[in-house]
């Protein structure tokens, strides 16, 4: 495995670190709890120490899923990076979505970052994880009915109570960092990021750069799109939020299908998947620090593991970015 430096911290994070949505199950179709306890686990094996979490994700259950999975193993020898500022028990802020939780009831969700907010949020999630301390705690989504300082500064009384180490955003333009960071010195931006999903290169990108600040890629593979193990006839479990995604339409999954084709006599050289050939080549981009990958099961968190030991060649990142342009 490798690692690799948070805006140059003492926080290092595998640069394939286990993101955790999918284990909890919303939006996903449910979870198999212990499929997703096995997969975290099968994966630090393989040194993946760096699990992204959240409240929302199954409304708790994801941090529950991820404090199972991680008993027994010295905690300065994990990264819990964790986020705040979505709430499903208090209407205040500004609604994001109408959804419906694991029981497939109906919850309204709220972007929420209040002072009181942040630092309950941040007690509930230690409590659900078992700890005393979140490596990276995050933002989820900007809450446009809070000042920034308000939130930063309940930010930054947790990491002076010693709960929380570092701060970090996720879904943040570059204005929005720029003005949080007046508050409270911010490390990472937690950003979507693919091979099919690339806005990020026009301004996070240059500004993280720029700034020193760190680029966590989530869905690289583009929620499983860029696997090669979708067809045309795909189905989605119900509840799973890809049967109604566009991205997921007959028509763009044989579109992708048709790109990833041609990169199979690359991956088949290298005695790699799809997915590991992908998990490389994002991690090879200019800006990005870590990628995330999620996995429902110990198989599919193995192979995500695997793809740090992928190397790749300037040339052969120059093909694939080539053939990009073609789709």
């Amino acid at each position: 495995m490798e690692y690799r430096s948070i805006s140059n911290t003492d926080l290092e994070l595998s640069v394939i670190t286990f993101g955790a949505w999918a284990a909890g199950g919303w939006m996903w179709g449910k979870t198999d709890r212990k499929d997703a306890i096995d997969a975290i686990r099968a994966s630090y094996d393989l040194g993946v120490t760096s699990i992204d979490t959240a409240p929302i994700y199954g409304q708790g259950e994801s941090e529950e899923i991820v404090s199972e999975a991680i008993q027994g193993i010295p905690r300065d020898k994990v990264q819990i990076l964790t986020k705040f500022g979505m709430r499903w028990d208090l209407a205040k802020g500004t609604l994001a979505l109408k959804s419906k939780n694991n029981r497939g009831e109906d919850i309204d969700i709220y972007k929420y970052a209040g002072k009181e907010s942040v630092i309950k949020e941040c007690e509930d999630s230690l409590r659900r994880l078992k700890t005393d301390y979140i490596d990276l705690y995050q933002i989820h989504w900007h809450d446009m009915t809070t000042p920034f300082d308000e939130t930063y500064e309940a930010v930054a009384r947790l990491i002076e109570e010693g709960k929380v180490r570092y701060a970090g955003v996720c879904n943040y333009t570059a204005e929005w960092f720029d003005e949080a960071d007046k508050t409270l010195t911010l490390i990472s931006n937690q950003v979507p990021y693919s091979m099919v999903n690339r806005k990020i290169e026009e301004e996070i990108v240059p500004y993280c750069i720029k700034k020193n600040k760190s680029i966590i890629a989530y869905s690289p593979m583009e929620r499983g799109l860029l696997t090669g193990k979708l067809t045309a006839h795909s189905k989605f479990a119900e509840g799973d939020h890809r049967a109604a995604h566009p991205s997921f339409s007959p028509e763009n999954i044989t579109k992708v299908n048709n790109f990833l084709e041609k990169l199979k006599p690359l991956a088949e050289s290298k005695n790699a998947s799809l997915s590991q050939l992908v998990l490389r080549w994002t991690v090879e981009q200019p800006g990005i620090t870590i990628a995330l990958a999620g996995a429902r099961n110990a198989r599919q968190s193995i192979q995500n593991a695997n793809a740090a030991n992928l190397k790749l060649s300037k040339e052969e990142i120059d093909f694939i970015n080539a053939e990009l342009k073609e789709i």
